[in-house]
């Protein structure tokens, strides 16, 4: 009954509010907004902005990683009505499929975006999935990530955003990372932290 119900409902409300909210992009030098340039493209944004970043960037047929849980499977039916790939897996179930159906689906000509500190965090921690596939795809690894002026902040891991309707919310795109296929792991995974957390700050301090 919730597969039946939650997805079309929770969609319907994405759509509405989403449609009261003023956004903004702020770039670093040179950069140019992700959804404005051609696909294909790999970039990680943090969990908490899901909701955001699911109006945001709507109807563009983008891969979006989702966990294999219930809850997953609730995300995944909703955010295929807002026009986006679903991916079943996660860093701990199903993860080398679902990085493969993800190269699948840049090599095919899509962007890719992973919650880079989903489905479980911590918050703010960047999984390797988003470093992996940026080196086997050999695409520049980007990230975005949107604040709201006003939201409520829910007490979950990820400390997710709800905007409050008729707010402004801030994109930010820092400067790309670029992962070379022969590039240590540890260390591309160092330079994709540091380009996360370059989101986040640009996005709270605009």
């Amino acid at each position: 009954m919730l597969l039946a119900v939650v997805p079309p409902l929770a969609s319907g409300l994405i759509r509405l509010l989403g449609c009261t909210l003023r956004f903004r992009d702020v770039c670093d030098p040179g950069v140019t907004p992700g959804h404005l340039i051609p696909p294909p493209g790999v970039f990680g944004f943090w969990h908490r902005s899901l909701l955001m970043a699911a109006y945001r960037f709507r109807n563009m047929g983008i891969a979006i990683l989702i966990s294999q849980s219930f809850d997953g499977e609730l995300i995944a039916r909703t955010v295929e009505r807002l026009g986006f790939v679903a991916v079943r897996g996660s860093s701990s179930r199903g993860g080398a499929v679902a990085l493969l159906q993800m190269e699948r689906a840049v090599r095919s000509g899509l962007f890719a975006a992973f919650t880079a500190d989903g489905p479980r965090g911590p918050v703010y921690v960047a999984k390797p999935g988003l470093t992996l596939l940026a080196q086997r795809t050999t695409e520049d690894a980007g990230a975005f990530h949107l604040h709201p002026s006003s939201a409520w902040e829910l007490k979950s891991w990820d400390r997710f955003f709800i905007p409050k309707p008729f707010s402004r919310v801030t994109v930010s795109w820092p400067a790309h990372v670029l992962i070379a296929p022969d590039v240590d792991l540890s260390e591309a995974q160092v330079r994709v932290q540091e380009m996360m957390d370059r989101a986040t700050q640009m996005a709270v301090t605009e």
